[in-house]
C-alpha cells in the first residue's frame, strides 16, 4: 500500500508540473552561438602532503617513476636501486574546461582524480601540472591545495567513509597560458544552433529575430541552425548578439516521449503523452524457496553414521490480476489517472508501458536509458 501511494503522489506531482502551459524562454536558453564552446584539458600530476593515505608504491610503479622524474628535473639524483616507500604521494589525473574567450592569466577551476590506490586525497597539494588540449599543446598550468568534500576514519578493523575521498577540486587552480581563437561567425553571418532539433522552434526564433530587427535578418537553414546577418564591427556585433540572446521565444510543443530508466525503474513522461483505449490485466508473481536441514542420528551401538540431509520447500503465489479497461486519455492528467487505476509498482509500470507501446495504445516515443 505504501509503495502504491508513493506512486500516486509522484505521478500526481508530475502531472501538476507538466500540465502548466509552456512559458517563453530566452534565445540564449534555447540556442548557442556556433563556434563559441568549451575546450577540454587534461594533465597528469602528483598530489603531495597526504597523511599516509597516498598510493602504495609497490602496487603503483608509475607513481615512483613520476617522483624520480620530478626530482631529477629539480636536480636531485637518487642512487641506482633506491627503493622508495612513500605513503604521502598520489598519482592523479587533472581535468578542466577552458571556457571560450579565455585569455592568458585567467584562472579556471580544475578537478583532481586519483588513478592509483590512494585512500584519500584530503589535505593534499597538487604539484605544478601542465594541462594539454586535444592537439597536445599546453593551454594551462594547474597547482594548489585541494578541496575534498568528504571525510574518513578507521581503527580497530572498522572504517567509516563519508562521500568520495579519491577526487577533489581546486577553485581557480589553473592559470591559462594560451588562448584558443574563437570567432563570432564567418563574414557577415552568425549562426545560432538550437539545443534540440525542432523545426517549429527554429521558425519561432527566426520570427522573433526578424520582428526585433528587420525582415530578412534571420533565416532557418534546417531544424537546428538559424543564420543571422550581424554587423561586421566587433563591438557592434557583441552588442547585437547580446540584444538577440535576451529575446523571448515560446518553444514549439515537444514530441510525446516517455523516458524509462531500466536501472532504477524511474518513469518520466512529458505533457504530450496520450493513451488510446486499452484493456490491461496485471498481477504479481512471487516465488519462495526454503531449505531446512534434517539430521538422521543412528541408534546407540549400531556403528552407524550421522547423516545430514536437506529438505527443500518451494512455494509460488500469484495475486489476482483483474482485467481493467483503461479509457483513452487526451492529457497527461488522464494518463496518470489510468496508470493509478492499474495499481502497479514503479518497476511493474515499466513493463506495462512497454506492453502498451507494443499494442499501439501508448501515443508516445518510449526511450529506455
Amino acid at each position: 500500500m505504501k509503495r502504491a501511494n508513493l506512486l500516486r503522489i509522484l505521478l500526481a506531482a508530475l502531472a501538476f508540473a507538466l500540465a502548466a502551459p509552456v512559458a517563453a524562454e530566452r534565445i540564449k536558453d534555447l540556442t548557442s552561438v556556433a563556434g563559441v564552446r568549451n575546450n577540454q584539458l587534461v594533465g597528469y600530476g602528483l598530489v603531495v602532503g597526504l597523511d599516509g593515505s597516498g598510493d602504495q608504491t609497490t602496487q603503483t610503479p608509475f607513481t615512483v617513476q613520476s617522483i624520480i622524474n620530478m626530482l631529477g628535473n629539480m636536480g636531485v639524483t637518487l642512487p641506482p636501486g633506491t627503493n622508495l616507500q612513500l605513503k604521502n604521494v598520489a598519482a592523479v589525473m587533472v581535468t578542466a574546461n577552458l571556457p571560450p574567450f579565455a585569455r592568458p592569466g585567467q584562472q579556471i577551476d580544475v578537478t583532481v582524480s586519483s588513478i592509483g590506490n590512494a585512500k584519500s586525497l584530503r589535505g593534499g597539494t597538487l604539484v605544478m601540472t601542465p594541462l594539454k588540449g586535444a592537439d597536445g599543446q599546453v593551454y594551462a598550468v594547474a597547482q594548489g591545495n585541494m578541496l575534498v568534500g568528504g571525510a574518513g576514519a578507521q581503527g580497530g578493523g572498522a572504517s567509516l567513509t563519508i562521500n568520495h575521498l579519491s577526487a577533489g577540486r581546486i577553485p581557480g587552480g589553473a592559470t591559462v597560458e594560451r588562448a584558443v581563437p574563437t570567432s563570432l561567425g564567418q563574414g557577415e553571418y552568425v549562426v545560432f544552433e538550437l539545443n534540440d532539433t525542432d523545426f517549429g522552434t527554429a521558425r519561432r526564433v527566426v520570427d522573433a529575430i526578424n520582428l526585433a530587427t528587420a525582415p530578412g535578418t534571420a533565416q532557418a537553414l534546417d531544424g537546428r541552425t538559424v543564420q543571422v546577418r550581424a554587423p561586421l564591427d566587433p563591438s557592434a556585433r557583441v552588442a547585437f548578439l547580446g540584444h538577440l540572446e535576451n529575446l523571448d521565444v515560446t518553444p514549439a510543443d515537444l514530441a510525446a516521449k516517455v523516458i524509462v530508466n531500466s536501472r532504477t525503474g524511474s518513469v518520466v513522461m512529458n505533457r504530450m503523452v496520450t493513451l488510446q483505449n486499452v484493456a490491461v490485466a496485471h498481477g504479481n508473481l512471487s516465488v519462495s524457496v526454503n531449505v531446512e536441514a534434517d539430521v538422521s542420528q543412528p541408534l546407540p551401538f549400531s556403528r552407524g553414521e550421522t547423516v545430514i540431509t536437506q529438505r527443500g520447500e518451494v512455494g509460488i503465489e500469484q495475486s489476482p490480476g483483474s482485467l481493467i479497461n483503461v479509457p483513452a486519455g487526451a492529457s497527461l492528467q488522464d494518463v496518470v489517472k489510468a496508470l493509478n487505476a492499474i495499481g502497479a509498482t514503479p518497476m511493474d509500470l515499466v513493463s506495462i508501458l512497454q506492453a502498451m507501446k507494443a499494442a499501439g495504445a501508448l501515443r508516445a516515443e518510449l526511450e529506455v536509458i
